[in-house]
């Protein structure tokens, strides 16, 4: 399994099933956060492992630590932050018709992309 580095961090693809599902393990650094964002085709469970993250879905804040979960629907505004020293760790289900990288619409992003 190949790890991708981020700005905010990395992952790893763990295991997927085209236009099924994608499973990801993935590490937030102390101080960072993914882009504010949303998908067309898939709905997403994040379960964390490791750290205390501040999550955003929809309008809502949550505050997650080691094994709570939330689930993010499709076409919906998500972000997970990473709000503690350590890092912050998850599993991440994606379901759905279509799991490429590309059905990522961002919002707002600290490293400028788009």
């Amino acid at each position: 399994m190949e790890k991708t580095e981020r700005p905010w961090g990395w992952y790893i693809n763990v295991k997927e099933e085209k236009e099924c599902f994608k499973i990801k393990h993935i590490c937030v650094y102390p101080g960072k956060r993914l882009s504010l964002q949303s998908h067309n085709h898939r709905s997403e469970h994040w379960v964390i492992v490791k750290g205390n993250a501040k999550v955003q879905v929809g309008k809502d804040q949550l505050l997650l630590h080691k094994n709570q979960n939330v689930y993010i629907p499709k076409e919906t505004l998500h972000r997970i932050e990473n709000v503690g020293t350590e890092n912050v760790e998850f599993i991440e289900t994606q379901i759905g018709s279509y799991l490429e990288e590309d059905d990522i619409i961002r919002y707002e992003d600290d490293f400028g992309r788009t």
